[in-house]
């Protein structure tokens, strides 16, 4: 299985639909049509500091998709890398493509002159956290947010 990366495309937008309410379904959360057609045009914007976003194809068929933002950071003067979404279709899970895609920001990140990239993930995504442990480091940080 030969995995290929590259930058999201206008033509993708079905596929990016299909994989990203995947993702979101993962996580039991819809959201509603005014976000999708905010985040895909974020996405293609030329924008430095907004979202960029990478698809992963398997014979030239979208299997997963990532995407990262720069921002600043209090501790440094470089931006750092946030990596906010990942995912991979199950059929092709094991098989390189989430390696592929965290690789490819990490690519971006370097290009860009962001030393750091860093990602969250639910404590309970054991299949992803077994590739997280061999790309990444595991941080002491625990995540709080303002209640709803």
């Amino acid at each position: 299985m030969t995995v290929s990366i590259r930058p999201l495309q206008r033509s993708d937008e079905a596929e990016w639909r299909r994989l990203w309410r995947a993702y979101l379904a993962f996580y039991e959360t819809d959201l509603p049509e005014a976000i999708y057609m905010t985040y895909f045009e974020r996405l293609l914007g030329d924008d430095p500091q907004d979202f960029h976003g990478l698809i992963a194809e398997v014979d030239g068929s979208p299997c997963g998709l990532t995407h990262y933002i720069f921002h600043r950071h209090g501790w440094r003067i470089e931006n750092t890398c946030y990596l906010q979404d990942l995912y991979a279709d199950p059929e092709v899970r094991g098989h390189g493509v989430g390696r592929a895609l965290i690789e490819a920001v990490y690519a971006a990140a370097d290009e860009a002159g962001a030393p750091s990239v860093y990602w969250l993930t639910q404590d309970f995504n054991a299949e992803a956290r077994r590739l997280y442990d061999r790309i990444g480091e595991v941080t002491p940080f625990i995540k709080y947010a303002r209640p709803s």
